[in-house]
């Protein structure tokens, strides 16, 4: 097969204690999915899950051990920190029951929902699309992902980031409205999902600003720790 240009190489994320990588194929989020982060937006209660998506090139892989880089992007002067469980497909399928979610993931990593939340506010207002608040370049930072069998209770795990040594936010996995199983549910529902999709299930309290020279370290109880430092753009 030939193109008219060479095509980008796929998106993909180192896993723990292997030499092959996992190659992203779509990356779902799922929004305001912790009850304390729902209030904090301006919402109560439990919501039907609603979804949004980033482009599978917006990760920011970042090794085990290493400190990666997120370039400010443009256009803000209001970016925040969203930490978040991420649960990689191994298995694809349509409508997948809560019950059977477990046979479809291959693991499960540590990942930043990073929000330009101005834009993302302004558009919200207009009642427009907000992709450009979410979806923006290098805005789904994350860390290797760890098979299922080695990534003990993630369910009940803590979850956290500081930033430059303080914390910002902190939970625990318990505490999503929608768990893992039912997050599945409902996404293979109005999607049929793929090996290689990444799920970003949703951030606890806490959101706030960073700037250019801020350091994030975040974590998932299990799954080992993502750090990532701010440039200037």
């Amino acid at each position: 097969m030939s193109y008219v240009f060479p095509p980008a190489p796929a998106a993909s994320v180192p896993v723990t204690g292997r030499a092959e990588r996992f190659p992203v194929h779509r990356i779902y989020c799922v929004g305001r999915n912790y009850v304390e982060h729902a209030k904090e937006m301006g919402f109560t209660g439990r919501e039907p899950p609603f979804f949004f998506m980033k482009p599978a090139d917006a990760v920011v892989v970042v090794n085990a051990g290493e400190t990666g880089t997120m370039r400010y992007p443009s256009l803000t002067k209001d970016l925040h920190h969203e930490i978040e469980l991420v649960v990689a497909i191994g298995t694809g399928g349509r409508n997948i029951q809560a019950a059977d979610a477990h046979k479809h993931i291959f693991g499960y990593a540590v990942g930043l929902d990073m929000t330009r939340r101005d834009l993302q506010g302004e558009m919200k207002k207009q009642g427009r699309p907000w992709c450009i608040g979410k979806a923006f370049d290098e805005s789904a930072p994350i860390g290797p992902i760890t098979p299922v069998a080695q990534a003990g209770d993630v369910a009940n795990a803590d979850i956290w980031v500081q930033v430059n040594g303080s914390d910002r936010q902190r939970s625990n996995v318990s505490k999503l409205i929608w768990n893992i199983g039912e997050t599945i549910e409902h996404l293979s529902a109005a999607w049929e999902l793929q090996p290689g999709d990444l799920i970003y299930s949703g951030t606890p309290e806490g959101v706030a600003a960073v700037v250019a020279g801020d350091t994030l370290v975040g974590g998932v109880g299990g799954l080992g720790t993502l750090s990532v430092k701010i440039q200037a753009a």
